[in-house]
């Protein structure tokens, strides 16, 4: 099914973890060239900016090819535009297909292709069916889970996800308002679903190759979850969905379950970061919290939005300084120490930046148990006695 070769892939792993371990100084950069030399990995870019670049260049090049094969058989064709855009979307899949075999993997080129298909296919479908949510999503889930398997892109991957996501939406609303109103609490155990089944692939996933399009699931079902039960997201939902007209002095169904779904989800992300040292969670449930706070503070605007934020700052300041003061003098567990797999300069340049705004310069203490000076001669530094 995969159309690369499976121990080319296990290298890029390898290579990204030899690189990683370059940066945090547990190699030097001769040993990494000799271990890149080693591998023999596709052709691939790290650097986003030249992969976006070539992203840009495939855009044209597949635009480029659309427009040849339109002016061939536009004539043909007459006025069923609809097998033109399919069309579109073959010559996506074929190109992609090319690349691929070209050991093309990452590069930029075939970013676009691949991605470019499964959109005109998109298109052509949702012309061909008048727009029908339901198909195009099952079709879509379908295509990008063929396309991931067989190229290993992550944006397959997302698409999957996205589209399973749509495809149950949808289904729901087939059901009329019943369906729509256990919405959020069938996307809640989908969600559960996912990140539960997740877990033990990644401790038991021996293709390396795999692992992060499942970390992907993983992580795209703790934002569904929360998601699902934001009181914003689920009252804005039902109003969109339902038609429901919420007076000055009324609620939504189930509206304490959703103010303490709201809170509780990102406090429950963190913590549980903390402990088991999940940084993806940490980052998710911190992003959770924040718009936790932007959700409840959108019906509530108790306090005026500079007092708001003056008081934020202040305790995110003192949290953050205890935090600090409690955590420095740890070496083990969770720390304040430096992470080695992370940039060092980052930190440094912050620092610096820092104290150049805030006007600050380096103190410099020199602390010694050992008394100089007693000496006449120049450099003596003795006083004669022995």
């Amino acid at each position: 099914m995969i159309v690369y070769n499976k121990e080319e892939l296990e290298n890029v792993t390898l290579l990204d973890q030899a690189q990683s371990l370059e940066k945090a100084g547990f190699m030097n950069k001769k040993q990494y060239d000799e271990i890149s030399k080693e591998l023999i990995i596709p052709k691939r870019h790290n650097n986003l900016l030249i992969r976006g670049a070539f992203f840009l260049l495939g855009i044209f090049l597949y635009s480029s090819i659309c427009s040849f094969f339109t002016l061939i058989i536009v004539d043909l064709i007459a006025e069923n535009f609809k097998i033109l855009i399919f069309l579109y979307a073959l010559v996506g899949f074929v190109a992609a297909e090319f690349l691929s075999k070209q050991k093309f993997y990452g590069y930029g080129l075939d970013d676009a292709f691949i991605v470019g298909a499964q959109l005109t296919l998109a298109l052509a479908i949702g012309i061909s069916t008048d727009g029908n949510g339901l198909i195009i999503s099952l079709i879509l889930m379908i295509t990008s889970l063929l396309s991931y398997l067989r190229y290993m892109h992550l944006s397959m991957a997302l698409l999957f996800f996205f589209a399973t996501t749509s495809s149950l939406v949808y289904t729901l609303f087939e059901l009329g308002a019943t369906g729509k109103t256990i919405l959020p609490f069938v996307l809640m155990l989908f969600s559960a679903g996912i990140y539960y089944s997740s877990k033990p692939i990644l401790k038991n996933l021996k293709p390396t190759f795999y692992h992060k399009g499942v970390l992907l699931a993983n992580s795209f079902s703790l934002i569904l979850f929360y998601l699902s039960g934001n009181y914003l997201v689920v009252r804005e939902l039902s109003v969109a969905l339902l038609g429901a007209e919420i007076d000055p002095n009324s609620d939504i169904s189930f509206a304490y379950f959703f103010y303490a779904f709201t809170f509780i989800v990102p406090a429950a992300y963190l913590v549980y970061s903390l402990l088991k040292k999940d940084r993806i969670m940490l980052w998710i449930g911190a992003s959770a919290m924040t718009f936790s706070i932007y959700s409840i503070r959108f019906y509530y605007a108790i306090l005026p939005i500079e007092t708001f934020l003056t008081i934020a700052g202040l305790l995110l300041f003192a949290c953050t300084y205890f935090a600090m003061k409690k955590l420095k003098n740890k070496a083990t567990g969770i720390t304040f120490r430096l992470d080695r797999f992370t940039k060092a300069n980052a930190f440094m340049n912050s620092e610096a930046l820092i104290a150049s705004q805030l006007g600050l310069k380096p103190e410099t203490v020199l602390e010694s148990d050992m008394e100089f000076g007693g000496g006449g001669f120049s450099g003596g530094g003795s006083s004669g006695e022995f």
